[in-house]
C-alpha cells in the first residue's frame, strides 16, 4: 500500500504537472533564524540546534557585553561555539589557513587575531543548517547538529597551513572563567577533554559551576596536535612564545584561563574535513556515548544529518497550519514558534545521566525524559506555558518531570537551573504556575502528589542559600506571610546572607499569583484547608493597592505608604531591586499585574478609569512600538519588551471592551514584532517568551491566568490568519484537530463581529480549554469596524478568582 502511494504521487507529479514548477512550502521553510540577531540575547542565535538541544552551534562575533553573541552588522566571525545557553558558553572552533593566530582579535580589528571577514551574501541559515564563507581563509563552513552533538563540514582551499582551532575561553553575554581544563590526543583523528567553568559577572557570588566534557572526531587525520595557555586574555602569539605558552607537537594540554589547541592539516583544493563534537556535563565517556548514539544513523553523511534536523523541526512546527495572511506574517509566525523551542536546554545525556546541583552524577528516574536547564519562568504563564501545553503536551509534561527531578535531588524547585544548578534568577517562583497549569489541562504523566508537595513547599518556606551553591526559594517570603505584603523598608525577612532586607512591592503581586496557583491545585486535589489558606493569601495584592491614588504603591512594614511618586518613577536597570520598588517596571505597569483576578481590579479602579487609563497607555506607547527603549522600563506605560506587561492588550476582555483587545493585540503583532535581523524583537526576547506570545496571539488565543484555573479558559482576540489548524496530540487530548476560521481577517478587518463555537453562537470573548481539546471549530466573522456589543456585557467577562466560573 505504501509503495502504491509513492508511485501514485510520482505519476501525479509527472502527468498532472502540479509538482514540477514549484514544491509547496513546508512550515520549516518559513523560519528565518537571522530575524532579530542584531539585538538578541546570547540564547537566540542564527546557528543550529535541535528542539531544546544541548548543542547550540552558532557563529560568534561580538565581544563580551549584554546581548553578546552574534550581530550580522559586524562583518567578521570569531568562530563557532557549541554552547549558547543562559549564562553558559564555550567550546569554540575556527578553521583557518596561513599565519598562525591564537587569539580572536576584535570586532573592529579582526586582523589582530584569527577572526575572518565574511560577506552576508554567502550566509545561509535555516532550522538544522547554517553556512558561511570565510573570506580571509577561503573556507566554506557548514553546521548542523543533533541534540548533543555538533557536526561541521569545512571545505578548504589548497593549503600547507590549514588548521582547526579549539578555544575554550570566548566572550559571552555573561562572562565565565575556565578554572581548570585539559585537552588530550586520543588518535590522529580524535581528541577529548574537559573544561571546568564558573559563571562570572552578575552571578559569580552564586558559586554556579559546571564542567563541559567533549569528544571531537575528524574525518581526516591531522598532522600535529598543538596547544596554548595564555597567562592573560588576548596575549598575542609572540608574547605566548616568550612566556612558554605555546606547546607544539604534543599530546596533551592542561591549565586554566585562556587556553586551547590547534590541529595542523595539509589540504587539497575543495577538500572537505568533517568534525563531530559530542558534549556532556557528566564525563568524557558520556560525551562519547552521546556522540556515538546520536550519529549512528548517518555516520559521516553531513547532508543526511542536516535532513534529520530539518525534518525534526518540521514535524514540530507543522502541528500548527496557517492559511491566509501575508508571506511576512507566516515568516514571523513560524520563526516565533521556532524560537519558543530553541533557547532552553536539555542537560541530561542519552541514557538519562546528569550532574546535579551538588556535582553528583545521577540517573534520572525516567531516563527517557530529559532534564532541562534555563533562565527563570518569570511570567512564562503569559506565553510559553500555554503554548507548550496546547501544541506539545508531551514537552510540557517533560518540563514538570524535570522540575520534580531537580526537587528530588536538591529539596527545592529551581527558578532557573543553570546547567541543573540553583540560581534564583528573577523573582517569585513561577515554576509553580507552570506545574499547576500543566496539571489543570489534564497533562499528568508524573507524580501528582509530589508536584503539589513541591509547589506548596516553595510557597511556605523562606528562601535561603543552598549548601551546594546558588539560591533557592522566595527572598521576601517571611515578611509576606507575616504582613500580607512585601514591605518596602527593612522588613522582617532576612535575606540569603542573614541581614534584614527591603523588598520590591511588586513581589507582593507575584507571590499572590503563585499562591492562587497552589490554591487551584489544592482545590483540584480535594485539599480544602490548603485551598482556603492559599486563596486568602492570593488576595494579598489588595494590601498594596492605594484606592486613593489608584495604583499599587510601596508600603513600609509599619503599614504606612511610601511617599507617592510618579507612576512611571525614575528607576534605571541598575537599581531595579530598589528604586521605586518595582522589578523592571513601575507602578503604572504593575497595577495591572493581577492575572488571577482582573475582575477584582476592574472593580477596584472602576471600569471607566480602567479602560481610559489602559487605552491611553497604549496610545502613548504606540509611538515607540510598545517597547521601552534602552531597557528604561519605568519610563513607559506599555512595555511589551519585558515580561511584567505582556498581558496588557488582553485586559480589555475583562472590562467590557474586547474590541480594544482585538485592536491592540494586532497593533503589537504588526508593529512590535519584525521580520528582519534589525527588528525581530526590540526588547528582551527571553528564551522564547515573546515568540510564544506572538504564536498564541496570531491564533487569536490567550490565557490571562496562564491556564491555572481548575477549569482553564482561552480568551479570544484577532487572529492574524484566515484559517488556523491545530493538530492535537491524541496521546493527551480527546480531539484530533481544532480549527480557527476568521475569513477576510486582515490588518483592516481586525474586529470580531460575531463568533460561533462548533456551530453554536459564542457571545463571550472566551471559551473553555476542554472544548478546544475535544476538537472542533471556532468561527470568527471579522470586519473593519468594532462591534461594540459583542462580548461587552458585564456577564461576558472571562472568569477569575472573584468571579468564578458558574
Amino acid at each position: 500500500m505504501k509503495k502504491f502511494y509513492l508511485i501514485s504521487t510520482f505519476l501525479f507529479c509527472i502527468y498532472a504537472n502540479p509538482c514540477s514548477s514549484q514544491v509547496a512550502k513546508q512550515a520549516v521553510d518559513y523560519v528565518d533564524p537571522m530575524i532579530g540577531t542584531v539585538d538578541s540575547r546570547w540564547m537566540l542565535y542564527p546557528g543550529v540546534s535541535m528542539p531544546f538541544g544541548m548543542v547550540k552551534l552558532s557563529p560568534d562575533n561580538q565581544e563580551h557585553k549584554w546581548k553578546a553573541g552574534y550581530d550580522p552588522r559586524i562583518e567578521n566571525i570569531a568562530g563557532f561555539s557549541h554552547i549558547h545557553s543562559w549564562v553558559m558558553g564555550g567550546l569554540l572552533m575556527m578553521p583557518t589557513t596561513g599565519e598562525l593566530k591564537l587569539t580572536p582579535g576584535t570586532e573592529k580589528e579582526p586582523d589582530l587575531g584569527y577572526r575572518s571577514r565574511f560577506d552576508q551574501a554567502t550566509e545561509k541559515a535555516s532550522p538544522g543548517y547554517y553556512s558561511v564563507f570565510l573570506d580571509d581563509y577561503k573556507i566554506k563552513c557548514e553546521l548542523t547538529s543533533t541534540i548533543r552533538t555538533g557536526f561541521q563540514r569545512y571545505t578548504f582551499p589548497e593549503s600547507n597551513s590549514a588548521r582547526i582551532l579549539l578555544d575554550l575561553l570566548t566572550p559571552t553575554e555573561y562572562n565565565y572563567m575556565v578554572d581548570w581544563a585539559e585537552i588530550t590526543k586520543v588518535s590522529d583523528k580524535e581528541i577529548q577533554g574537559f573544561s571546568k567553568q564558573k559563571t562570572f559577572d552578575h552571578f559569580s557570588s552564586l558559586n554556579n559551576e559546571y564542567t563541559i566534557y567533549f569528544v571531537v572526531k575528524f574525518s581526516k587525520a591531522y598532522n600535529s596536535f598543538n596547544g596554548w595557555i595564555s597567562p592573560k586574555e588576548n596575549m598575542d602569539f609572540n608574547q605566548m612564545i616568550k612566556t612558554g605558552g605555546v606547546i607544539e607537537d604534543t599530546y596533551e594540554v592542561h591549565g586554566r584561563g585562556d587556553m586551547g589547541i590547534y590541529l595542523d592539516f595539509k589540504t587539497k583544493k575543495d577538500e572537505q574535513i568533517l568534525v563531530q563534537t559530542g558534549i556532556s556535563l557528566v564525563s568524557i565517556d558520556q560525551a562519547r556515548l552521546n556522540l556515538e548514539t546520536e550519529t549512528k544513523a548517518f555516520g559521516w553523511d553531513f547532508d543526511k544529518a542536516h535532513e534529520t534536523g530539518r525534518n525534526t523541526w518540521n514535524q514540530l512546527l507543522k502541528v500548527i497550519e496557517v492559511e491566509g495572511g501575508t508571506e511576512t506574517d507566516k515568516i514571523k509566525f513560524y520563526t516565533n514558534l521556532y524560537r519558543s523551542y530553541s533557547a532552553r536546554t536539555i542537560w541530561s545525556d542519552v541514557n538519562g545521566k546528569y550532574t546535579d546541583m551538588c556535582e553528583q552524577i545521577v540517573t534520572a528516574k525516567d531516563p527517557d525524559s530529559p532534564v532541562y536547564g534555563c533562565d527563570a519562568f518569570w511570567n512564562t504563564f503569559w506565553n510559553l506555558n500555554q503554548l507548550w501545553a496546547l501544541v506539545t503536551p508531551e514537552i510540557a509534561n517533560s518540563w514538570v518531570k524535570s522540575l520534580l527531578e531537580i526537587y528530588d535531588q536538591g529539596g527545592w524547585l529551581p527558578k532557573g537551573p543553570t546547567g541543573i544548578e540553583y540560581s534564583s534568577i528573577m523573582v517569585a517562583s513561577h515554576e509553580v504556575a507552570l506545574i499547576n497549569s500543566v496539571y489543570q489541562k489534564g497533562i499528568r504523566n508524573y507524580d501528582v502528589e509530589k508536584a503539589y508537595e513541591a509547589i506548596k513547599h516553595v510557597q511556605m518556606n523562606q528562601g535561603k542559600a543552598h549548601p551546594c551553591g546558588g539560591l533557592v526559594g522566595n527572598r521576601q517570603l517571611k515578611s509576606y506571610m507575616e504582613l500580607g505584603y512585601v514591605p518596602h523598608g527593612p522588613g522582617t525577612s532576612k535575606n540569603y546572607f542573614g541581614t534584614l532586607e527591603e523588598g520590591p512591592v511588586s513581589n507582593t503581586l507575584e507571590y499572590a499569583f503563585d499562591d492562587w496557583n497552589v490554591a487551584q491545585m489544592a482545590k483540584a486535589l480535594g485539599k480544602t484547608k490548603d485551598y482556603q489558606h492559599f486563596s486568602k493569601r492570593a488576595a494579598n495584592f489588595k494590601n498594596v493597592f492605594d484606592a486613593e491614588e489608584g495604583y499599587v504603591r510601596p508600603k513600609l512594614a509599619n503599614g504606612e505608604w511610601v511617599q507617592a511618586e510618579s507612576a512611571f518613577g525614575d528607576q534605571k536597570r541598575s537599581d531595579s531591586w530598589k528604586g521605586t520598588g518595582f522589578i523592571e517596571g513601575n507602578a503604572w505597569q504593575y497595577t495591572w499585574f493581577v492575572p488571577h483576578d482582573v475582575n477584582a481590579l476592574v472593580n477596584m479602579l472602576g471600569k471607566e478609569e480602567f479602560n481610559e487609563r489602559l487605552n491611553k497607555g497604549f496610545e502613548m506607547s504606540a509611538k515607540t512600538n510598545f517597547n521601552a527603549s534602552g531597557d528604561l522600563f519605568s519610563e513607559y506605560p506599555i512595555n511589551h519588551g519585558n515580561q511584567p506587561n505582556m498581558q496588557a492588550a488582553y485586559l480589555f476582555n475583562f472590562s467590557g471592551k474586547p474590541w480594544l483587545t482585538q485592536k491592540w493585540s494586532r497593533e503589537i503583532m504588526d508593529n512590535y514584532y519584525g521580520s528582519k535581523p534589525e527588528d525581530g524583537w526590540p526588547g528582551d526576547e527571553d528564551q522564547g517568551q515573546m515568540g510564544a506570545w506572538f504564536v498564541m496571539s496570531a491564533m487569536g488565543l490567550f490565557e490571562m491566568d496562564g491556564g491555572g484555573s481548575t477549569t482553564p479558559v482561552y480568551e479570544i482576540s484577532s487572529p492574524l490568519f484566515e484559517k488556523i489548524t491545530i493538530h492535537l496530540d491524541t496521546n493527551y487530548y480527546p480531539g484530533s484537530t481544532f480549527i480557527i476560521e476568521a475569513p477576510k481577517s486582515s490588518p483592516k478587518n481586525r474586529y470580531i463581529q460575531k463568533a460561533s463555537l462548533n456551530g453554536k453562537a459564542l457571545t463571550k470573548p472566551w471559551f473553555l480549554h476542554e472544548d478546544l481539546v475535544k476538537g472542533g471549530k471556532l468561527v470568527l466573522k471579522m470586519g473593519s469596524k468594532p462591534n461594540k456589543k459583542w462580548g461587552s456585557k458585564p456577564e461576558d467577562a472571562p472568569p477569575s478568582m472573584s468571579k468564578p466560573l458558574q
